[in-house]
C-alpha cells in the first residue's frame, strides 16, 4: 500500500498533464502571472549573462531596422504599401527576440508587475533597465559598425543608404514632446506584443501574436528607443561618409542622437509600464493571486 502511494505522489496528475499539452493560449489573469515570474528571474540575471543578452536583443532589432531600410529602398511603391510591409519587415526584430531568448528595454517595462507585486525590489528593477538599455546600444551599434562596413547603403544605387540617412533625420528633426508622445504610443503596442507572447505556447504564436501591433507601430510612425539606436547612429555614420541626401541633416550628430533617445525612452517607459504593466497587474493580480 505504501509503494503505490509513493508511487501515486510520484506520477503527474491527469489534470497537470493535461494542462501541459493544452493548445490555449494563456488567459489574461495567467499571463500577468507569468509576467511577475518572469520579472524576478531578470532582476535576479547575473550582470555578464544579462549585459550579452541586452547586446543580442539590440542586435535583434538592429536586424529589423536594416530589413526596413532595405525595404524601404524602392520608392515606386505606394505610401501605404510601403509603411505596412515595412512594418512587417521590422516585426523580424521582436520575433528574434521572444523566440531565441534576449533582453529588451521596451519589453522589460513589464517588470513592473513584479515590482508592484512586491515580489522584486526597485533597485532590481532599475539594475536591469539600466544594464538592458546600454547593451542594446552596444548591440544596435555593432550591426551599425558591420552594416557600414558592408556597405548595405550602397544597394539600389544607394537608395537604401537615403532611407537611412532620411529616417534618422525625420527623427531628429521632431520637437521633444512629439517623440515623447510617440514613444508612449510606441510601446503601448510593443508591451501588448510581448504580453500576448507570455500568452504563447508555441512558435506560431508568439510570431502571430508579435507581427500585427509591430506592423502598427512601425506603419504608424512612433517612436521605439532601442530600434533609433539603430537608425540614428546609421544615418549620423552615413552622413558623415558623405552619402547623398535630400533631406536637411544638420541635425544628425551624437547630440541629436541623445535628444531623440531621451524623449523616446521616457515615453517608452510611460507607456509599456504604466499603461500595459500596470493596467494589466492592477486588474489581474488578486485573480491570479486567488487562483494560484
Amino acid at each position: 500500500m505504501e509503494n503505490q502511494e509513493a508511487l501515486h505522489s510520484t506520477t503527474p496528475s491527469t489534470t497537470a498533464l493535461s494542462d501541459a499539452l493544452k493548445p490555449d493560449a494563456l488567459a489574461p489573469a495567467a499571463i500577468e502571472a507569468k509576467a511577475e515570474n518572469l520579472a524576478v528571474g531578470k532582476a535576479s540575471m547575473e550582470l555578464p549573462k544579462l549585459f550579452v543578452l541586452a547586446i543580442m536583443a539590440g542586435i535583434f532589432i538592429a536586424f529589423g531596422g536594416v530589413f526596413f531600410c532595405t525595404f524601404l529602398g524602392d520608392a515606386t511603391l505606394p505610401f501605404g504599401v510601403q509603411r505596412v510591409v515595412a512594418g512587417l519587415c521590422f516585426s523580424l526584430g521582436l520575433i528574434l527576440v521572444v523566440c531565441c531568448g534576449a533582453e529588451l528595454f521596451t519589453g522589460n517595462a513589464l517588470m513592473v508587475c513584479g515590482l508592484a507585486s512586491g515580489k522584486i525590489k526597485l533597485a532590481g528593477l532599475l539594475r536591469n533597465w539600466v544594464v538592458v538599455w546600454i547593451g542594446n546600444f552596444c548591440g544596435a551599434l555593432l550591426i551599425v559598425w558591420i552594416v557600414f562596413m558592408a556597405h548595405s547603403a550602397d544597394m539600389n544605387g544607394g537608395e537604401v543608404g537615403a532611407v537611412m540617412i532620411s529616417t534618422a533625420a525625420s527623427k531628429i528633426s521632431l520637437d521633444w514632446w512629439t517623440i515623447f508622445f510617440k514613444g508612449i504610443i510606441c510601446n503601448i503596442l510593443v508591451c501588448a506584443a510581448v504580453w500576448i507572447s507570455f500568452a504563447g505556447r508555441t512558435i506560431v504564436d508568439k510570431v502571430v501574436g508579435v507581427i500585427f501591433p509591430i506592423t502598427a507601430f512601425v506603419a504608424c510612425g512612433f517612436e521605439h528607443c532601442v530600434a533609433n539606436m539603430f537608425f540614428l547612429p546609421m544615418g549620423v555614420a552615413l552622413n558623415a561618409a558623405g552619402y547623398a541626401s535630400t533631406v536637411n541633416t544638420s541635425m544628425l550628430n551624437i547630440g541629436g542622437i541623445f535628444y531623440n533617445l531621451s524623449a523616446a525612452t521616457l515615453g517608452n517607459i510611460v507607456g509599456g509600464a504604466l499603461l500595459i504593466g500596470m493596467t494589466y497587474w492592477f486588474v489581474y493580480h488578486k485573480k491570479a493571486a486567488k487562483e494560484a
